[in-house]
């Protein structure tokens, strides 16, 4: 009973707190003259990516770094297969050039150091300092693309629109001394929520006789990811489906570059990186971060059914976990299905709509059709 009240109250906790952030965050980025997307993609991110550094930080002071590789790669699935798909379930997300042509190949690359640095079976000091090294440049080129400002009237729009819906004759906001104590105080609950969850949801799944494995690769990651699943859906309610992808993409981009990246540079010894996790859980991370670019980079458009996608192939690998961890019989069936007759389906369905979409575009556009909006944020 006790862990249950555990993860109820932390899952209550991480709610509020999500609102928090994405309420404060939007205000922040009006008043630095920073577009809700920007601000997804660093502070909300950062913030975000609190737990993971937090469990990771952990595992490495009590040695258990697979807890740690775990935790991350489970993570960054499910920021995209599952807190992206159930974003775009909610409603089709119309994404900007800038995150098409800069942010998801940066995650595609970030994705492709991890596997490559951990080819070897360790990440080591040198590989830290070359994650961390990548995460200073994205930031820092980031914030300086931005320093063209926005329109002001765009960006209060995107603040009334995550804070509430302030009318124009609202007052002008709040103080920025507020905003800082909630977006500081939204985060330290994240952090401190998701441990509640985590440890919860541990016990619960001891209790029940899950095996070690499922509890990190699953639990644990879905734990660390609740505080982006969480100010992913509170932005894609209240419309601003623009910060929700920022956050996301932006989260899966700090968890390794920021969490692995001083992981790396500070365990004594190195991060080691299981066998399982090359041949199986690595490369799904990097494909999953792939499969993003050919969906969205012809009309700039994460649909309905493509998030069907994204969450079906999450559940699928969550059962094809359990069926390894637990040594099922039913194990190489399900593989089989899934590679011989599922992925195949589906890549010829894209491909199929890809094509179309090609087409389409090729035609001249009638009176009724509109290119989808550039983001002039950022060069």
């Amino acid at each position: 009973m006790t862990a249950v009240a555990e993860f109820t109250g932390g899952l209550l906790a991480l709610l509020l707190a999500g609102h928090l952030v994405v309420r404060a965050a939007s205000a922040l980025g009006a008043r630095l003259g920073l577009s809700p997307m920007v601000i997804g993609l660093t502070i909300v991110a950062a913030g975000t990516s609190a737990p993971e550094l937090a469990v990771v930080g952990q595992a490495i002071a009590v040695d258990d770094t697979e807890l740690a590789v775990g935790s991350i790669i489970g993570s960054n699935i499910a920021n995209v297969l599952l807190v992206l798909g159930i974003a775009s379930l909610l409603g089709a997300i119309h994404v900007t050039s800038r995150v098409v042509r800069i942010d998801i190949p940066v995650m595609i690359a970030a994705s492709a150091l991890f596997l490559l640095f951990a080819l070897d079976g360790t990440l080591g000091r040198v590989d830290g300092v070359i994650l961390f090294g990548g995460l200073v440049l994205f930031v820092t080129w980031t914030l300086q693309a931005t320093r063209r400002r926005p329109n002001r009237g765009d960006v209060e729009a995107s603040t009334r629109a995550l804070s509430g819906g302030a009318t124009d004759a609202a007052p002008a906001g709040p103080s920025l001394a507020r905003v800082i104590v909630e977006l500081v105080g939204g985060i330290a609950v994240l952090a401190v929520a998701a441990r509640f969850v985590v440890s919860g949801a541990e016990e619960i799944a001891r209790s029940l006789g899950v095996p070690e494995l499922i509890v990190g690769l699953t639990i644990v990651a879905l734990g660390t990811s609740a505080p982006e699943i969480v100010t992913t859906l509170v932005a894609a309610f209240q419309g601003r489906r623009d910060l929700a992808v920022g956050n996301a993409v932006g989260s899966n981009i700090f968890n390794i570059l920021l969490v692995l990246g001083v992981a790396g540079m500070l365990a004594p010894s190195g991060i080691s990186v299981s066998e399982d996790a090359l041949q199986l859980d690595l490369p799904i991370l990097l494909a999953a971060a792939i499969a993003c670019l050919p969906i969205v980079a012809w009309d700039h458009t994460l649909n309905r059914w493509e998030g069907a996608i994204f969450v079906s192939y999450y559940a699928a690998y969550l059962v094809f976990l359990v069926l390894d961890a637990t040594g099922h019989r039913a194990k190489d069936p399900f593989a089989l299905i899934m590679l011989g007759f599922v992925l195949p389906l589906t890549i010829i369905t894209a491909a199929t709509v890809v094509l179309r979409k090609r087409r389409q575009r090729a035609l001249p556009a009638g009176p009724d059709e509109s290119a989808p909006a550039e983001d002039t944020t950022v060069g």
